[in-house]
């Protein structure tokens, strides 16, 4: 697929997103909505259109978008990166809380609200491989294809931010969509981000439930009920996690490195120093930057209403 096709295909994604709210808030007197309708519905705008571009493609899914086997080594080493990150996607978090609400915390009770093995489903399985699937299997294959390789990153990053629609998730999305794309290039594999992008919601979604027990136990209440986390807490915490990323993303680049090498991708890694473009093709096009205002302007209602 070209650089510009996947533009259009962001673009699409975007308006069936938010034609998709609008009709859920013109019907939401007659027709009741929980937490897994959400999932399946959220998902489903980003993975059916993609798959809608995709099948004029005579190549088939896999090649196409990079489903290879990886060692199982790798996939150990994908743990101990995903581990080595979630430092700093935390800092991140808690940066764009001081000016944004936390979108994951505002759904604390009906996340809740459903069993944990479904949830771990919808939000630790099923979520992360269609985004996946679209983010770093369609729109960063298609993007490096122009040969301008961090752009590629950078980009595909970027669209995948601004897909989640509200400045705090889309301010960390952005970093660990860099990480993700990273991981695709030195393992050659979409497996590899998908893996690690399972493991890291698989691990807040137990977080989430093993803390509501908690508080349920010892505390009478649960996680739904805390109190909301001054400025000056929200600080405090993000200064100790900001120490420990500092410690941790570096090792976390080394991983990279040597995964890069153990999956014979050197190489590769090397070619984002030497990037070659291909002549008439650019990253950036009117559909991609309607759609970037599209979401902004979406998200800023956040601020309005």
């Amino acid at each position: 697929m070209k650089s510009k096709k996947a533009n259009w295909l962001f673009l699409t994604i975007i308006l069936v997103h938010i034609a998709v709210v609008y009709l859920i808030f013109m019907i939401r007197d007659r027709i009741e909505f929980n937490m897994i309708t959400n999932c399946l519905v959220s998902e489903g705008i980003i993975i059916v259109p993609a798959i809608l571009f995709l099948l004029p493609m005579k190549s088939r899914f896999n090649e196409a978008l990079g489903f290879r086997k990886i060692k199982i080594s790798t996939f150990f080493m994908i743990i101990l990166f995903t581990v080595l990150i979630m430092p700093l996607v935390t800092v991140l978090n808690a940066f764009s809380m001081f000016f944004a609400e936390n979108a994951v915390a505002s759904m604390h009770g009906d996340i809740l609200g459903i069993s944990f093995p479904v949830m771990w489903l919808l939000i630790g399985v099923y979520g992360p491989f269609c985004e996946e699937f679209v983010f770093r299997g369609v729109l960063y294959s298609s993007y490096k294809k122009t040969g301008r390789m961090l752009g590629a990153v950078l980009l595909s990053s970027l669209a995948f931010g601004l897909m989640h629609m509200n400045f705090n998730q889309a301010i960390y999305a952005f970093g660990i969509g860099i990480f993700l794309s990273m991981l695709v290039e030195v393992t050659g594999s979409l497996w590899s981000s998908a893996f690690c992008h399972m493991i890291f919601n698989s691990s807040s979604v137990c977080m989430m439930y093993f803390s509501d027990w908690l508080m349920n136990t010892f505390y009478g209440g649960g996680l739904a009920d805390a109190q909301e986390i001054s400025n000056e807490e929200l600080m405090a915490a993000m200064s100790i996690y900001l120490i420990i990323a500092a410690v941790t993303t570096p090792i976390a680049v080394c991983v990279l490195a040597w995964m890069a090498k153990n999956e014979g991708r050197v190489e590769n890694v090397r070619s984002f120093r030497t990037q070659r473009e291909e002549q008439g093709e650019y990253l950036i096009s009117i559909p991609f930057i309607v759609a970037a205002v599209l979401c902004l302007g979406y998200m800023n209602l956040e601020f309005i209403l």
